[in-house]
């Protein structure tokens, strides 16, 4: 499961780092060219950068879909538990696992529909406009991410009926810094 764990993590951090340093070439791109700056503007010039914008929307909408599915492994996924909070404790475990598979089957039921628009897609010439890959490769994020979602729920509901406890995210905590010793 750590492989998963760390697959995903890393997945969504290259998503989000080639997203960025594409949008940040296109800007350069685009606002730098006035400069005269001898060897850059000449670089920058010889660049296309017309599929950036594109592929910058794909990169993110593939990020969201593992984001949703690190979310709810995480428990930064947004959820509303004003009226379960309320419950008594047998109700609120109750509910809790119903929400959770309510959860994992939406997301099961979308990644279905997903996987059969996505053979749909694949059955035809479709492109993208400025990069003219195949489209099902874009749509293959809904399939993917929302299986990855629907077992994330799955896994959460297990973990809550063998403990009781649910994934909670701690704001203050920051991954990797250690809190200073002072002897």
């Amino acid at each position: 499961m750590k492989l998963l764990d760390h697959l995903e993590e890393y997945l969504i951090a290259l998503l989000m780092a080639t997203a960025t340093i594409i949008t940040f070439i296109a800007v350069v791109h685009r606002y730098m060219s006035g400069f005269n700056i001898p060897g850059v503007q000449d670089f920058l010039i010889s660049l296309n950068t017309s599929w950036a914008q594109e592929l910058t929307i794909y990169l993110f909408v593939w990020m969201a879909k593992f984001g949703a599915a690190y979310g709810v492994r995480s428990g930064i996924h947004v959820g509303v538990d004003v009226l379960v909070n309320r419950l008594s404790e047998a109700n609120k475990k109750r509910f809790v696992v119903i929400s959770l598979g309510a959860g994992a089957l939406f997301t099961g039921i979308i990644g279905t529909l997903g996987a059969y628009f996505v053979y749909g897609i694949a059955q035809t010439d479709q492109t993208s406009p400025d990069m003219e890959i195949p489209m099902w490769w874009v749509y293959l994020a809904i399939p993917l991410g929302s299986y990855l979602m629907s077992f994330r729920f799955l896994q959460v509901a297990w973990i809550f009926i063998r403990s009781g406890e649910l994934p909670k995210h701690d704001h203050a905590h920051v991954e990797g810094l250690e809190d200073e010793v002072t002897a």
